[in-house]
């Protein structure tokens, strides 16, 4: 039950049906669909101002709880969730020949992912729901932000996760005290059993395209751009694309603080995807049929076939006029060391394909040499060391000799400085 004053309800992103807040969990109960959280505006806008924004020292995603579907009294978790930095890149707008580039590193989050921000509301919600067991499937990020949240509170959590993730993901898991199951399939497979177990055991849902509050803390991240960008948003945004739900988290943020007259203009949304898991991109450049595919990318973040929240990501993209971008494997090898090299951020392959994108859109000519961009880079790279080393050449090894260096030295071309 919800009864956060400054909710109304919720609404289907399929069939648009209207429920009101309270006995409602998670799907459309007509037809299945996603659902939308519904908020009195009017109410929120007394209570969420710029003035009282500039005077709020919570350099959380909780400054705007007025804009968050939980209670004034809930308790949430000690982490310091959100306000992560968004990094000018001068240098890479001049190579580029773009206005501004700007980079929002949400590998600085507390469990080194764009994830802690829904992780972080589903515990408060599973706490208000009275659930002891939370649950979620994940390619590694979402389960391992869920069990930081979770080991902060102490909570109890089951992660599935593909047994493809990589290993210090999985590991991240267990120090944290999840009980863990790989699954021998697919995340969409790992996905499915969750949503089964869930609701045999009973266990809170804070799978992406189940539980609508994740969109809800996905949002935040576009709050803070707004805020710190002194309410001048970007032309245009890009982020990778897995399930859907960080795009249309992003984009229902910047039409929040639209509406709420916080921000006077919007953004383009680009949502860009490995072109072996590149379902939404279809989907959005064609007819806006979502198609379930049989998803291969390396990126496990976003290798997904079967999107659980495509429509929102359609939408966010239909809506903004903006666009959806294919990328190769080899282009994201690529941006991740080009954008460590160039910005500092080492960035993990799903959240590299954002810079992957706007290199190719950029190198098309499709973004004016007037806009402002900024990039979403979701995880952190060391999440998973074992893709980045298939970027990089292997280190000079040599024994501790001084006359050994100085002849590796003059035989490797790269080491003449």
């Amino acid at each position: 039950m919800i009864s956060v004053s400054n909710v109304i309800g919720f609404e289907c992103v399929e069939c648009a049906r209207r429920f009101g807040a309270g006995g409602l969990v998670y799907t459309c109960a007509q037809c299945g669909g996603n659902l939308d959280v519904l908020y009195d505006y009017d109410l929120v806008a007394r209570q969420l101002t710029r003035e009282r924004l500039s005077e709020d020292q919570r350099f959380t995603i909780w400054r705007y709880r007025p804009l968050l579907p939980i209670e004034e009294s809930s308790i949430v978790p000690p982490l310091t969730v959100g306000w992560t930095p968004v990094y000018d890149c001068p240098q890479l707008a001049t190579e580029f020949g773009i206005r501004q580039l700007l980079v929002k590193d949400e590998g600085r989050n507390p469990t080194g992912s764009f994830k802690d921000r829904p992780s972080a509301l589903a515990v408060v919600r599973a706490q208000e729901a009275g659930a002891s067991v939370i649950t979620t499937a994940s390619s590694g990020n979402a389960g391992s932000a869920l069990a930081g949240m979770c080991a902060s509170m102490g909570m109890r959590s089951v992660i599935f996760v593909p047994a493809s993730a990589p290993p210090a993901k999985i590991v991240q898991l267990q120090i944290y005290g999840s009980r863990v199951v790989l699954v021998d399939g697919s995340y969409d497979e790992a996905f499915d059993l969750c949503v089964e177990a869930a609701r045999r055991f009973n266990w809170y849902q804070r799978s992406t395209g189940i539980n609508p509050f994740m969109t809800e803390g996905k949002k935040t991240a576009a709050l803070e751009i707004a805020e710190q960008l002194d309410w001048d948003v970007p032309d245009r945004v890009f982020v990778a694309m897995g399930d859907g739900c960080i795009i249309g988290g992003l984009w229902k943020g910047f039409k929040d603080f639209h509406r709420l007259n916080l921000i006077d203009r919007l953004p383009q949304m680009t949502g860009v995807q490995a072109e072996g898991a590149a379902a939404i991109v279809d989907a959005a450049m064609g007819d806006g049929t979502v198609r379930e595919i049989a998803a291969q990318t390396f990126a496990d973040s976003i290798n997904v076939g079967r999107p659980r929240d495509a429509t929102k990501a359609v939408r966010a993209i239909h809506e903004s006029k903006g666009a959806g971008i294919k990328v190769t494997d080899e282009e994201i090898i690529s941006a991740i060391v080009r954008l460590a090299r160039s910005t500092g951020v080492f960035a993990e392959p799903a959240a590299a394909a954002a810079f992957a994108g706007f290199v190719k859109m950029a190198g098309s000519g499709a973004i004016k040499s007037s806009e402002r961009v900024l990039l979403v880079l979701t995880g952190n790279g060391l999440k998973d060391v074992a893709a980045a080393q298939r970027a990089v050449t292997p280190p000079l090894r040599i024994r501790p000799s001084i006359d050994e260096l100085d002849e590796a030295i003059r035989r490797d071309s790269e080491w003449r400085m």
